[in-house]
């Protein structure tokens, strides 16, 4: 396996940059990599020790990609493993973890199977479950989930064109461009695999077991990530919880607003 040969961290593409007393974990979502935070990195790397990373679907690891096995990530659990394993590699504790859409849950696992590793989460456009119900609100019914599995099956290039403008402030068409050759370096089987994952989670039991403090940071129009998750999440989180709002369009908050996100994340590191 080329993880024993090579370490987890330098599978994952694990980078840290800066040398700061206080350790910040930014965390990728869905279809991107470590170059998501590319613009609020240098500015954060001036006051604290950041660490960037990329997931194993991500079509930044190295090929052949042996880290993804879609039978081992059809759930968060093992997403949560790999993180767990990748910040004791690295010899890390009481680190602000900095999650993007699934990786805030992913990062809310992580806390509850081992709290010492954080000291708090930042959940940026993060849902426990997308899947309407009768008594939750996720964003999307179960038909419009399919209708996504169905256009990444059938054409994922046209689907990677088309899905990163409605995510993102249509305005800003640098950003994008980003993510879309984000999703395009993705493969495709693995594309599906992981928006399986991802769209049919439910995660919401576990709020409930989250003790490590959280800020959730949201935009006022987010496609992906509806109010009312974020009303949930604050609600059924455990531990002290807060929200930030950012008034742009998109789910993608650190490249269409990183003053905006910066500031957040200075508020959160001196709380």
């Amino acid at each position: 396996m080329v993880i024993s040969k090579v370490g987890l961290s330098t599978a994952m593409n694990a980078r840290i940059i800066g040398s700061g007393k206080e350790t910040v974990v930014l965390a990728h979502g869905f279809g991107g990599d470590q170059s998501i935070w590319e613009k609020v990195v240098p500015e954060l790397s001036q006051t604290y020790k950041v660490v960037v990373f990329d997931w194993s679907f991500s079509g930044s690891i190295k090929e052949p990609n042996t880290l993804f096995d879609p039978a081992k990530y059809c759930c968060y659990e093992a997403f949560s493993d790999d993180l767990i394993a990748l910040l004791e590699e690295l010899k890390l504790d009481s680190v602000v973890f900095v999650g993007h859409s699934m990786s805030g849950m992913i990062g809310c696992i992580a806390s509850i199977n081992k709290p010492h590793l954080f000291e708090k989460l930042v959940l940026v456009g993060s849902s426990p479950r997308y899947v309407n119900s009768e008594c939750y609100q996720g964003g999307f019914d179960i038909n419009e989930i399919e209708q996504i599995f169905s256009s990444i099956e059938s054409n994922y290039h046209e689907w990677a064109s088309c899905f990163p403008t409605l995510v993102i402030d249509k305005n800003d068409s640098g950003s994008i461009k980003k993510f879309e050759e984000c999703l395009k370096k993705m493969k495709p089987d693995i594309g599906l695999s992981l928006a399986k994952t991802v769209f049919l989670s439910d995660y919401c039991d576990i709020l409930e077991k989250v003790v490590i403090p959280c800020t959730i940071v949201q935009t006022t129009n987010d496609l992906v990530v509806p109010i009312s998750v974020v009303e949930y999440m604050q609600i059924m989180i455990k531990g002290e919880s807060t929200v930030e709002m950012i008034d742009i369009d998109g789910h993608f908050p650190q490249l269409t607003a990183p003053l905006q996100f910066l500031e957040i994340l200075d508020r959160v590191m001196n709380i």
